[in-house]
């Protein structure tokens, strides 16, 4: 029972919320940057490389009984042909029902469009086609008829909440546009983004009111920033992030700076605000192809009250493989942390 009420406080809280904004919010990431197929599909294959393998994990409200819980794998291919690939995966768990959000995206990004002098300028159009599921387990679940006044709680009260829709998939697909300035060893090199998801409206069959089915409403999403080199060893990148999901919105700043120690190896370090949310401090370091990324959300809005001041913790690592022809980087375009 103390576990039940420990718990309730954050379900009727997100209960509130939901009926408030009357939008679902799909799973986010503080570095965000890491996971193009969840930011924008045209960064796909935004990298100086052949390939790059990313893994992500972030873990929040730890004080709750079962956290929180987000993984992300993609895997990423650039071509001569002016054709990028990706492959990505994202699975979500949360709650002691055993609720489960996985997602699985191939990604196409066209990078054909290039104007200026040197054809430095670029824009690229990417899109993007899966499925999302998401279910959960009844048997995990606890009701209000189970429970007895006097002796407690009862697993073997039978219920009359019979949840009928615990499995649900649907086709989804997105789109995306990036413009950038791929000018190497330029001071300032800017980039622009723009990407409309779940454009499909995926069936949204837990939302439903009887026979009827609700969709997922259109996240949109704008990304933009500036790599300001202010010399040979040090490099700054002011960031904005603005996501609108229904009624929903996360608007987030953040600034990263990357000190360069050796041919081979820099450090990094930086932080997010995400207004009304989280400040989320962030290092890392690069080595030959290798980048490690670490953050923490220190949460500064009332649901940090809630959860007793838990925050959240994030994780990345990435692989990038060599071209076999140098190319001018663009690291600057998805910020390689």
């Amino acid at each position: 029972m103390k576990k039940a009420f420990k718990i309730l406080p954050l379900v009727l809280g997100c209960s509130m919320m939901v009926q408030k904004l009357a939008a679902q919010v799909d799973p986010h990431f503080t570095q965000y940057y890491i996971y193009p197929a969840w930011t924008n599909p045209a960064l796909t294959g935004a990298f100086d490389g052949a390939y790059r393998v990313s893994g992500i994990y972030r873990t929040q409200w730890g004080s709750i009984s079962t956290p929180y819980s987000t993984q992300g794998l993609s895997a990423e291919f650039t071509t001569s042909k002016n054709m990028n690939f990706g492959i990505s995966i994202l699975n979500q768990t949360a709650g002691d029902g055993g609720y489960r959000y996985t997602t699985a995206y191939a990604n196409l990004a066209y990078t054909g469009v290039r104007f200026g002098p040197t054809e430095n300028h670029r824009v690229v159009i990417g899109i993007q086609a899966g499925f999302i599921q998401r279910r959960f387990d009844p048997a995990k679940l606890t009701f209000g008829d189970q429970w007895n006044p006097i002796t407690g709680y009862n697993p073997g009260n039978a219920t009359s909440d019979i949840l009928q829709n615990k499995n649900a998939s649907s086709f989804d697909a997105g789109a995306g546009i990036l413009y950038f300035d791929a000018t190497a060893n330029r001071k300032a090199n800017f980039y622009i983004g723009y990407a409309a998801s779940h454009i499909t409206k995926p069936t949204d069959e837990f939302s439903g009111k009887g026979t009827e089915k609700e969709s997922l409403p259109i996240r949109h999403t704008v990304h933009a920033g500036v790599r300001l080199k202010l010399s040979d060893v040090v490099s700054i990148t002011p960031n904005v992030l603005y996501l609108r999901q229904g009624n929903a919105q996360e608007k987030a700043v953040g600034l990263y700076t990357q000190l360069k120690a050796s041919q081979e190896t820099n450090f990094l370090i930086g932080a997010n605000y995400r207004l009304e949310d989280a400040i989320s401090p962030f290092v890392g370091f690069t080595h030959k192809r290798i980048v490690l990324g670490v953050s923490y959300d220190v949460n500064t809005s009332n649901l940090g009250k809630v959860v007793k001041g838990s925050n959240s913790f994030e994780i990345s690592l990435s692989f990038t493989g060599k071209r076999n022809v140098k190319t001018p980087e663009i690291e600057f375009v998805c910020p390689r942390l």
